[in-house]
């Protein structure tokens, strides 16, 4: 009995292979630890790639948010084109269609992500009005990540395994910019109008009176309150009519932005200064901008051809002007002509052209290729001489009137926002209307007045192409058109 009990005191009093059970015990704790992170890791690819997708679906549908009535259905379609895959969870790998997310359409974001109690601001102001929609919220259809390691772990253990829920959302909105444009609009014809499709269109801009409703091809100009006008360029500091000379006469930076989402506008009636205002691109002077052209803020374009001369000689052209005795300026449409179209012509001008080539260049086309008028007007630029673009007439071709360098070819290019004014009936000035595009026009020939009083002004031109397709410059024509989609949340 006593050698047992000293067996049995020697046995408690043995600490050999203690180890072990810590050894076990920590082992247990590390296969846990490498358990738990190799699922968290499998629930973190699956939020990047649940993150990834959302961020490009809310992206493409910003994309299409401008504020026009199909904008919240073609942000739908370029959703939809997005595609992806997640590894992990328990859902289908492919993610692709609305099954895979939800958008919501914003007029507004809230100024902060969480308030003052850290939690998240709620998004309320949903629209489902196309032309509110500035912004779309995609929230990913929630997969779960089964617990695989926590589930071996959990056998062993007896504790249940954790099967991890993983989603995403993302914010993007839409904002297209116009900066440092002509600050013009006009009344688009029809809703389904495109510049890109319309090129080469001639197009007769007309002012329209206080009041009065506005109709197709009826302009007037934007920001009536002059808030947009850049600080730093030419037109700073002006007021009154001579501000308004400067932000439709002058190059350079002249306005701050316009967003195509909502521009302010006024009625096309600036009596007595239009035509003066516009006209010193084709190397007019007159009225207010009599003073003007010496400087260089008021340079005309490198290719005046017009078809008129000063009355009496000399190089300027003032108050007296007569029909140039052997020169044309570039023709309208030929439907114009002969009554066929109303403020919109279709582009043919075949029998004008004949004419422009006879009477300038003795009938021998120098530029078939030339399609377009600008194409033209280009052609004869890049073709010209120290001596002029026209041999031997009337008119060189050449600005002589201004002391200024010439400016950039497109001088005689305008931005202007062209506006659905069916879908937005408006009469007078009105504010936040949205701008269907900016469009590039080329002004064929100097702005004129019907004599009336007040004068009717008529601004012809054709059609170039769209400025709403972005870029970093608008074909050289000094305005700036960008397309901002970014991601908000």
């Amino acid at each position: 009995m006593e050698r047992a009990a000293r067996h049995i005191t020697g046995f408690a009093r043995d600490e050999s292979g203690t180890i072990l059970v810590f050894v076990g015990m920590c082992l247990g704790v590390l296969l846990g630890i490498i358990a738990l992170s190799f699922d968290l890791g499998r629930v973190g690819i699956t939020r990047t790639e649940l993150q990834s997708f959302a961020d490009h679906v809310a992206l493409a549908a910003a994309g299409e948010l401008d504020g026009n009535a199909d904008a919240i259905t073609r942000a739908i379609s370029a959703a939809a084109l997005i595609s992806d895959r997640q590894t992990f969870g328990s859902a289908d790998a492919a993610l692709s269609g609305a099954a895979d997310y939800t958008l919501t359409f914003l007029s507004a974001l809230p100024g902060l992500d969480v308030d003052s109690a850290f939690n998240a601001t709620a998004m309320s102001a949903v629209t489902s009005d196309p032309a509110d929609a500035a912004f779309v919220r995609v929230t990913v259809t929630p997969t779960t990540v089964p617990s695989t390691f926590g589930a071996a772990f959990s056998a062993v253990t007896g504790h249940r395994g954790i099967d991890e829920s993983a989603s995403a959302s993302a914010v993007a909105g839409f904002s297209l910019q116009a900066c440092d444009v002509t600050p013009l609009m006009f009344c688009i014809p029809s809703p389904t109008f495109s510049a890109d499709a319309a090129v080469g269109q001639m197009i007769r801009l007309r002012s329209g009176g206080n009041g009065a409703a506005w109709g197709p091809g009826d302009f007037g100009f934007l920001d009536p309150a002059k808030i947009k006008v850049d600080d730093e360029g030419p037109c700073a500091g002006k007021s009154g009519v001579n501000l308004d000379a400067c932000l439709l006469g002058a190059v350079n930076s002249i306005t701050q932005c316009f967003n195509q989402r909502g521009v302010d506008i006024e009625p096309g009636q600036k009596v007595g200064i239009e035509d003066a205002i516009f006209n010193v691109r084709f190397d007019i002077y007159k009225a207010i901008m009599n003073g003007e052209k010496n400087d260089p803020d008021y340079a005309p374009a490198p290719n005046v051809i017009k078809g008129i001369v000063p009355k009496g000689g000399g190089d300027c052209i003032g108050n007296n002007e007569e029909i140039s005795p052997d020169t044309l300026g570039l023709p309208r449409d030929d439907c114009f002509a002969s009554g066929g179209c109303g403020r919109f012509g279709d582009g043919i001008w075949s029998t004008g052209r004949t004419a422009y080539v006879n009477v300038n260049y003795g009938g021998d086309d120098p530029h078939p290729e030339a399609l377009t008028r600008y194409d033209y007007y280009m052609a004869e630029i890049d073709a010209a001489t120290s001596d002029g673009i026209l041999d031997g007439l009337s008119e060189t071709g050449l600005p002589v009137c201004s002391s200024s360098p010439p400016a950039d070819p497109d001088r005689r290019v305008i931005i202007a926002a062209g506006i659905d004014c069916a879908a937005n009936p408006i009469s007078g000035a009105a504010s936040g209307v949205p701008v269907k595009e900016f469009v590039k026009i080329f002004l064929t020939e100097p702005v004129g007045d019907d004599g009336t009083s007040p004068p009717k002004v008529d601004i012809w031109g054709e059609i170039i192409g769209s400025a709403s397709n972005g870029g970093e410059d608008a074909l050289g024509t000094g305005g700036i058109v960008r397309d901002l989609v970014q991601l908000y949340r």
